[in-house]
């Protein structure tokens, strides 16, 4: 119950940040957002890191750090363009699509093995994409397209951080991720900067706060329950979105879109599912009795 009520505030919490981007996306470039947005980042944690300056920073996995930092860039710079220029409904449901990449890469990275059910069910979520996508001859919304693109290195990071957790400690990764991200996105940001204005700058902080929060929340959520009992519960992003998409920016999700979140939903449940019954342990068969 308490995973629950913490994922379901998750799930309002990412809904909010979600509608705020697109909200200032309508001013500023993404990339200024992304930049902002890591600053204000950078002053909340730099007191842990300068406390723990230099051992926050050693490290054996440099390399894979670095990987990490530029696929988290591409996955936030994409993430966020499809957010502001897609109706908020329609780029959440895509964004669910991370489980499904998830699935594929820890086959090919991890070597992990995976039964005919869940691909089937990985099958059954790429064709609710497709529904929420809805290509035509002349060409898939590239808008939805970077939605996509972004769940699919979503999912590369996730696998990258199964990787570094097997031996690196939270603090680095969080100092390598925040310090580096920052100086990468300084580049872009400066080439297409818009002087924001001061409600600009409060929201940018404000989006750097909620999301701050919505990861702490989210972390509370899967301490205090199991992963496959509890993620239902954050379906209410989709739900949340849709209505925040609404009040804000007047946008009504299509019947596409309804359908696709159903099938994506429905496939990534089942894959949590499969995963939760894979990693259960088998309980000791009870010793027999001679007759």
């Amino acid at each position: 119950m308490r995973g629950s009520i913490w994922l379901f505030a998750a799930g309002l919490v990412f809904a909010v940040m979600g509608a705020l981007i697109k909200f200032v996306g309508q001013r500023l470039p993404v990339v200024e957002i992304l930049f902002l947005r890591q600053a204000f980042v950078i002053l909340v944690v730099s007191p842990a890191i300068i406390k723990g300056f230099p051992s926050v920073f050693r490290t054996e996995r440099l390399g894979l750090h670095m990987l990490r930092v530029g696929l988290s860039s591409i996955a936030m710079t994409t993430g966020f363009t499809a957010l502001v220029h897609l109706p908020l409904a329609e780029a959440t449901a895509i964004s669910f699509s991370r489980t499904l990449f998830t699935t594929l890469l820890a086959v090919v990275v991890l070597h992990e093995l995976v039964g005919w059910r869940r691909w089937t069910a990985t099958a059954v979520g790429f064709i609710g994409v497709v529904i929420v996508a809805r290509p035509s001859p002349e060409g898939l919304n590239e808008y939805a397209l970077l939605a996509l693109l972004s769940a699919f290195f979503v999912a590369m990071i996730m696998i990258c951080l199964r990787m570094l957790a097997r031996t690196e400690r939270p603090a680095t990764i969080i100092a390598y991720q925040s310090v580096c991200l920052t100086v990468i996105l300084a580049g872009p940001a400066w080439y297409f900067w818009v002087w924001p204005t001061w409600e600009d700058l409060a929201l940018t902080a404000v989006i750097g706060g909620v999301m701050s929060l919505a990861q702490f929340v989210n972390i509370k959520a899967y301490s205090n329950g199991e992963a496959a009992a509890i993620a239902p519960v954050e379906y209410i992003r989709l739900l949340a979105s849709a209505g925040l998409g609404f009040m804000m920016f007047s946008e009504v999700p299509t019947i596409y879109t309804v359908i696709g979140a159903v099938f994506i939903i429905a496939s990534t449940l089942y894959t949590v599912r499969r995963n939760a019954m894979k990693n259960t342990p088998v309980p000791p068969r009870p010793p027999e009795v001679a007759p």
